[in-house]
């Protein structure tokens, strides 16, 4: 008589247990692999660099192997890179060196001048492209290349060691396939591309599966109102280098320039969200060839590249950027 209602009792306990073990499951999954990448960027030219760099230091998803400078002075963008890091904490990161140009300091030198990067917390390397080259070629899984400015060191890197492209992935920001800045027809020679032709041709010829944002995309993303606004106004400190950052940018610019009530045109953003996911944008696969002139037209038999050609939904991007920006990692 009393063994109905002691396995009613042990079917209920049964069930509870079942329960907890159901609840306590997704904290004991592991969590998503990050992804490994390395930036490769010319920061301290184009203010949206350094937009670009505060939001893969605000991305959970991606894990920073190293942070390489491009183009020009390669040294005052390393210093540039590298005071950004410690505004982060992220002195973890590496910093290296790029093939060095020019020795003019572009519209940041103001935020940087008397900075040492001798004395930066973590490791800088003098040879960028070698330390680019050493942690692809270390790398257990394939890294994801973001590439944002002229690429001078992708060639060279490229040139050293070709085997790099069967261990990478590359995402960049660049050209213009059949849009222009400011959205218009007809497309343009993109900066990024016309700013070293061979390199970039270089780039879009390697062996490895390459995205992009061209103009198409990227060019249409700005922050104004009150989403500039809400990070304009941030206390996250990299924010507020990010908003120190564009004021001498637009002073250097033009000494009168006021206070900015609204971003400049953050190219560069998107390549970092390419990074992460793809689901706000339309990509279509389309063969690229870079001309002489630094145009990327469209060609079938060219290199097929995925490019970002247009958007599903800029406000949630924008919406989306802002809020990465302004929050905790």
């Amino acid at each position: 008589m009393r063994r109905g209602p002691m396995l009613y009792a042990l079917f209920l306990a049964c069930i509870l247990a079942a329960v907890r073990a159901s609840a306590a499951a997704p904290a004991d999954r592991p969590a998503k692999p990050k992804t490994p990448v390395i930036l490769d960027t010319d920061i301290g030219g184009d203010i949206d660099d350094t937009w670009a760099l505060a939001l893969l230091l605000k991305s959970p998803e991606l894990d920073v192997k190293l942070v390489v400078s491009d183009h020009g002075d390669t040294i005052y963008r390393a210093k540039v890179i590298a005071k950004l890091l410690e505004t982060a904490h992220r002195t973890d990161i590496p910093v290296g060196v790029g093939v060095r140009q020019a020795t003019n300091a572009g519209g940041q030198a103001a935020w940087v001048a008397g900075y040492d990067l001798a004395k930066y917390p973590g490791k800088v390397h003098q040879d960028g492209v070698k330390a680019l080259i050493d942690t692809i070629m270390a790398s257990p899984e394939p890294i994801t290349l973001i590439c944002i400015g002229p690429v001078p060191n992708i060639r060279a890197a490229l040139e050293r060691e070709p085997r790099i492209a069967a261990k990478t992935r590359f995402v960049g920001m660049h050209g213009s396939v059949r849009a222009g800045y400011n959205g218009k027809s007809p497309p343009n020679a993109e900066w990024n591309v016309v700013g070293d032709v061979a390199s970039a041709r270089r780039a879009f010829t390697a062996p490895w599966p390459m995205t992009i944002t061209p103009l198409d995309t990227c060019g249409r993303v700005r922050l104004t109102g009150a989403k500039y606004r809400k990070v304009a106004q941030s206390q996250d400190p990299l924010a507020r280098a990010v908003i120190e950052n564009y004021r001498h940018w637009l002073k250097a610019g033009d000494p009168k320039a006021g206070e900015p009530v609204a971003s400049s045109v953050l190219f560069d953003t998107v390549a970092i969200y390419l990074a992460t996911s793809e689901a706000l944008v339309r990509m279509e696969t389309v063969g690229i060839r870079v001309t002489d002139d630094g145009f990327t037209r469209e060609d079938p038999k060219a290199k097929q590249v995925r490019c970002a050609m247009a958007w599903k939904d800029l406000d949630k991007f924008e919406d989306w950027l802002v809020e990465r920006l302004t929050g905790g990692r």
